[in-house]
């Protein structure tokens, strides 16, 4: 499905950062092809259920909320690719004492938005079920999870952040703003994770 395979391109950013870590650009120039691959196929997807979806009043929920949904997906997919290619482009490596925190930071947004991939695996059966109680009550137990972590990515960025700023006199000019600029991108990720909760939201409410 188009969830999985936006949460997919997420997913795949942990073993790039290894290889980059380990300035094995071979296996991350592997792994960036991969990525896009992946992000190809989420376009398509996004495309063939644009395509697919009924126009009629019929709907259980608006077509407009569930095309706002696909939209905000393809977004995870499209950052995950930006942050991939950015840092490969210039051969970035994070510093070594940020390592730590900076791994901690990208985990804790893949995990974002494995939540919201399967906050959206229950949209299908909670339409089969008429929306019933029992399976409302599952997608905003998840959702509260989902706006849980949304708030400790935030609370790692500030800390990573403020991690790299102390060592910042030291590093290239350059590199350091890239560095910055893929920080906001992978934050930028589990911000559209909360998105996509935010439409579930919407469609339960509808």
């Amino acid at each position: 499905t188009q969830t999985q395979t936006c949460a997919a391109c997420a997913e795949k950013l942990s073993t790039y950062f290894q290889a980059t870590i380990s300035a094995d650009w071979d296996q991350a120039t592997t792994i960036y092809a991969e990525i896009s691959e992946i992000e190809n196929k989420a376009d398509d997807l996004k495309k063939q259920i644009r395509l697919s979806l009924p126009r009629s009043l019929f709907l259980p929920v608006p077509r407009s909320h569930l095309l706002e949904v696909l939209h905000v997906q393809d977004k995870i997919a499209n950052s995950a690719q930006d942050v991939a290619g950015r840092v490969l482009g210039r051969q970035l490596q994070i510093p070594s004492s940020v390592q730590p925190d900076f791994l901690d930071f990208l985990q804790s947004s893949v995990e974002t938005v494995k939540l919201a991939h399967t906050t959206m695996g229950e949209l299908n059966d909670l339409i089969t079920s008429g929306f019933s109680q029992q399976r409302v009550e599952t997608i905003e137990k998840i959702l509260d999870e989902l706006h849980s972590a949304e708030h400790a990515n935030d609370l790692k960025q500030v800390e990573l952040r403020q991690s790299l700023f102390a060592i910042e006199k030291e590093l290239d000019p350059v590199d350091t703003m890239f560095q910055y600029n893929i920080i906001d991108l992978i934050a930028g990720m589990a911000d559209q994770a909360q998105t996509v909760g935010n439409r579930m939201m919407y469609l339960i409410a509808s």
